[in-house]
């Protein structure tokens, strides 16, 4: 088994298509057909159904899929060790967080982290907490913040709390307060249009299961929205929504709930058993000394992360 073998099956995994992984990786469709077969030959067992032009996984290509994913990984972050030695002057850094986070959070902080490390390649994907940890787990990403919600359990990753977040309701300017009372109760949703997130969203998850705590199904006046389309919703007066405090801007009514209201712990997640590059580290501590200087660091979190760093980074959490 060849790294290059494993390049291609994963292109070809990938794209559904020898001819597109071939364009994809910029070389002859017959050489990616060839080392396939050989990758096939020397496993012993077949990894696509190749059926009328129709490529699929077989059982054996979809139990090698992750694990040649990490292997090409754990490669790839060697060599970008070996090159990034003792200069910090390049690398990449792979980062996942979910929508409500990149609205509100993530913008100044990268921007900040860009500005001090400008070699360093930064790819950001937004997606669902599970997604996030599928892919931190496959190597497809370095570092993920996901919503305590949605947290599975996965021996190989380490995830560490960043922060607990408040939920609250707004609602447009132009419109009443949605309760007179300063303060809401969860139960005050009940019959209120609420604007409402597509599925798969944590917010989502998280409002339908406090209201249904409470005894009741939430109303929606809409659904569906990602974060942008949902804000936009509530601002010409749609509904109301249940969002994270961070990404509310001026523009809207703000309602918190009473104690003990609605949160969420976001937490930080990447892979234990891999030893993290130096841009991986830095991107790690600009996270941990955004949050604390945001001042939405709960107690003893802080301590928590410095403790569960790798040796060589816990200087500069």
């Amino acid at each position: 088994m060849q790294l290059h073998q494993l390049t291609y099956f994963v292109a070809v995994a990938d794209t559904r298509h020898f001819t597109h992984a071939a364009e994809l990786m910029r070389v002859a469709q017959p050489s990616v057909s060839q080392q396939v077969r050989a990758l096939e030959r020397d496993i012993g067992a077949e990894l696509f159904h190749r059926i009328r032009g129709n490529l699929s996984l077989t059982e054996a290509g979809e139990t090698l899929l992750p694990i040649a994913r990490r292997i090409l990984a754990e490669t790839d972050a060697a060599y970008q060790a070996v090159r990034e030695l003792d200069q910090l002057g390049r690398g990449r850094v792979r980062l996942g967080a979910p929508p409500s986070l990149c609205t509100g959070l993530l913008p100044t902080m990268l921007a900040g982290f860009r500005k001090v490390y400008p070699g360093i390649d930064l790819t950001l994907r937004e997606s669902g907490s599970r997604d996030l940890q599928n892919d931190v787990s496959e190597g497809l990403l370095d570092l993920a913040m996901i919503v305590d919600s949605r947290r599975r359990d996965r021996s190989q990753l380490a995830t560490k709390p960043l922060f607990v977040e408040e939920l609250v309701v707004i609602s447009a300017k132009s419109r009443p307060r949605p309760v007179r009372r300063a303060r809401m109760k969860i139960v005050d949703l009940e019959d209120r249009p609420l604007v409402m997130f597509r599925r798969g969203y944590d917010l989502r998850e998280a409002t339908v299961d406090a209201c249904r705590a409470e005894g009741f199904e939430p109303s929606f006046a809409i659904e569906g929205g990602e974060m942008d389309a949902v804000l936009e919703c509530v601002d010409a007066g749609m509904g109301i929504a249940v969002v994270p405090s961070t990404v509310v801007k001026d523009r809207f009514r703000v309602t918190r709930f009473d104690a003990p209201g609605l949160s969420r712990v976001v937490r930080l997640t990447y892979r234990e058993e891999i030893k993290p590059s130096k841009a991986v580290l830095a991107l790690h501590k600009a996270i941990t000394d955004h949050v604390r200087l945001a001042g939405v660091l709960p107690r003893g979190t802080r301590a928590l992360l410095r403790r569960d760093l790798p040796p060589e980074a816990r200087g500069t959490a």
